[in-house]
C-alpha cells in the first residue's frame, strides 16, 4: 500500500487481470496513476510470471483489503514434468532434468488424489516469507538455502484439465497461503520426474471472478467517467457478514469510537449502516454491546 499527496480521492474495488511480465506491484501503480488516486493497494500479489485476478483496493477500501487476504483462490496451472529449477518455475535457473515416464491417465489421477485435502507444504525459498526480519527470496538471490516449517493448506479440487507428454494443464482450487509452485514441484517429485509451472493464470479470488476484470489496455482506452464506473463498492467483498442498521445516534456514537448496547442474535464482526451508508466494521460482543472495529469515517 502507498499514499500520494497530489491526487484524488477514489474509493472502491477494482478486480484487474493482470499481464504477463509484470509485478503484482507495477500493474497497481499503473491502474493507479490512470484514477490519480491517492491510496491504493492490492489483496495478494501474482509472480510476474502470473497472469489473471488482481483484486486493487482504492482509498477507504484499503481498510478492508486485509479480509481479502484469507480468501481461497482458483487457478489454472501447467506444469512441466522432466525440470526443476531453482525458483520453481520458468523463469529460474534449471537445476535438473529427468526424462518424463509414460504416465497413464490412471496414474495421473492417482498422483493428484495425494494431495487433495490438508496437507503440509514447505514454502519455496523464493517467496516474501521472512526469517529473522529477512524475506526469504532475498537470502536465495544469496545463494542461501534455510531450513523452513512446513504449513498447512488446504486443496479442495486439483482437477486434469489437459496434458501432453511431458507437461500437465491443471485446476487448483485451494485456500490461502498456498503455494502453486511448490505444488508443481511436489506433484512433479511424486511423479519421480521433477516439475516446474511454467503457466499460471488466477481465475478466482473469494467472490470475485476472472470474467469481470478489466485488462490495462481496457482501462486505458476509457473516460473519467467510464473508469469511475468500474469501481465497486467498498463494502463489496463484505457480503458474508451480517448487516446491522443503526439509527442517528447509535451511528454518530461508533463514529466517534465508542461502544452501544445493541441487541442482535449475531456476534462477531459485521457491517454496519446508517441510512444504506456504509459506515464501517463493528464487533457484536457477547456482553450485548456493539464495539466500533474499523471506521471508515
Amino acid at each position: 500500500m502507498s499514499k500520494r499527496k497530489s491526487g484524488q480521492n477514489v474509493h472502491g474495488l477494482l478486480l484487474l487481470d493482470k499481464r504477463l511480465g509484470v509485478s503484482s506491484n507495477r500493474a497497481l501503480q499503473e491502474v493507479r496513476r490512470l484514477f490519480n488516486a491517492n491510496k491504493a493497494g492490492h489483496t495478494g500479489s501474482l509472480d510476474p510470471l502470473a497472469t489473471g485476478l488482481l483484486p486493487l483496493c482504492f482509498g477507504e477500501a484499503t481498510k478492508v483489503s486485509a479480509l481479502m487476504l484469507d480468501d481461497n483462490k482458483r487457478y489454472h496451472v501447467t506444469v512441466q514434468l522432466g525440470v526443476m529449477t531453482d525458483t520453481g518455475d520458468a523463469e529460474g535457473l534449471v537445476l535438473e532434468t529427468k526424462l518424463v515416464p509414460a504416465l497413464s491417465l490412471a496414474q495421473i489421477h492417482q498422483c493428484l488424489q495425494q494431495f487433495m485435502g490438508s496437507i503440509d507444504q514447505i514454502p519455496p525459498m523464493y517467496s516474501a516469507l521472512k526469517l529473522n526480519g529477512k524475506k526469504l527470496y532475498e537470502l536465495a538471490r544469496e545463494g542461501k538455502v534455510v531450513e523452513r516449517k512446513a504449513r498447512r493448506i488446504t486443496i479442495f479440487e486439483l482437477n486434469l484439465l489437459d496434458r501432453t507428454d511431458t507437461c500437465l494443464m491443471l485446476d487448483v482450487h485451494c485456500s490461502k497461503g498456498t503455494y502453486i509452485r511448490s505444488l508443481a514441484e511436489d506433484i512433479g517429485h511424486y511423479l519421480q520426474c521433477g516439475g516446474t509451472v511454467t503457466a499460471l493464470r488466477r481465475i478466482q479470488a473469494g467472490q470475485f471472478e476472472l470474467q469481470d476484470a478489466w485488462q490495462i489496455e481496457q482501462l486505458e482506452a476509457m473516460t473519467p467517467e467510464a473508469l469511475a464506473d468500474c469501481l465497486m463498492p467498498v463494502d463489496t467483498p463484505l457480503a458474508f457478514m451480517p448487516a446491522f442498521q443503526l439509527s442517528a445516534d447509535q451511528a454518530r456514537c461508533v463514529t466517534q469510537g465508542q461502544r452501544i448496547d445493541f441487541t442482535a442474535e449475531d456476534s462477531g464482526m459485521v457491517r454496519l449502516y446508517h441510512e444504506r451508508i456504509f459506515l464501517g466494521l463493528g464487533e457484536m460482543r457477547l456482553d450485548g454491546k456493539l464495539a466500533p472495529k474499523r471506521m471508515l469515517c
